[in-house]
């Protein structure tokens, strides 16, 4: 992916990893537009960063994404870039009865919501000279978390999607990459300064140069075994990850 003079959309970007990303490209010359629900944080971002753009989005409406998107191709026909980086990741118990409107808020917003942002922009994207679409997925994706089994299923769910849009995309002038964050630092699920989880500086860090390397998976060195781990010792590892979360647990206030 080149790291300039693009025209980028990134979903989710009022905080965390979205926000990380939106400055770091920001920074780098290109033209940004952020989305999110909170207006109020959308202006406090674009304040911060001049020359950035915020609008409104619902990512679990298709009327807001539709509307969105129309936007986008109207004041932005030079978009080449989509960030699906939305996403919610609250706790359940597969071991019990889950909440269903639990359920559907995490699938709509984290799987169904990239799906259909794609789907509204592919065509335009497909137009460009050179076009990217990135996905956020997550460690999860290869490793899930008893506590978050429903956000797990979803992101390998949408992991599945993007390697079969790549080689759907592979003729076009689309590339399809997927970031798999590993335990970063956010407030995604609590803000702790843990040091088993990865300062947000330094995973943009690494997230911006793998991009302009050329990879299509981005993966930090410390989640690289865990995502070569498939294979029919995987539920073995997976059970003993999940042991040590819970005999020592991430601190949530």
């Amino acid at each position: 992916m080149k790291l300039s003079g693009n025209t980028v959309f990134i979903t989710g970007a009022t905080s965390g990893i979205g926000r990380g990303l939106a400055e770091a490209l920001h920074r780098l010359g290109n033209q940004v537009i952020i989305s999110g629900r909170r207006k109020h944080l959308l202006d406090e971002v674009t304040a911060a960063n001049p020359g950035m753009q915020g609008i409104e989005l619902d990512i679990t409406s298709p009327d807001s994404i539709a509307s969105v998107a129309s936007w986008l191709k109207t004041n932005h026909p030079t978009l080449n870039v989509l960030i699906n980086n939305a996403g919610l990741m609250p706790f359940d118990d597969p071991a019990s009865a889950i909440d269903d409107a639990v359920t559907l808020n995490i699938l709509t917003t984290n799987l169904l919501g990239p799906i259909r942002m794609t789907s509204a922009l592919i065509e335009h994207l497909k137009a460009q000279p050179s076009a990217t679409i990135i996905h956020n997925t997550s460690v999860v994706s290869f490793m899930p978390l008893a506590g978050n089994a429903v956000y797990s299923a979803g992101k390998a769910a949408l992991h599945s999607y993007t390697q079969t849009q790549r080689f759907a995309l592979r003729d076009t002038s689309v590339e399809v990459i997927e970031i798999a964050p590993p335990w970063v630092d956010t407030d995604l699920i609590h803000k702790s300064g843990d040091p088993r989880a990865m300062p947000l500086d330094a995973y943009i860090e690494d997230t911006i140069r793998q991009l302009g390397a050329g990879a299509q998976e981005i993966i930090v060195d410390g989640i690289r075994a865990l995502r070569d781990n498939p294979g029919t010792g995987e539920y073995k590892l997976i059970a003993e990850f999940n042991q040590m979360l819970v005999d020592n647990p991430i601190p949530v206030d």
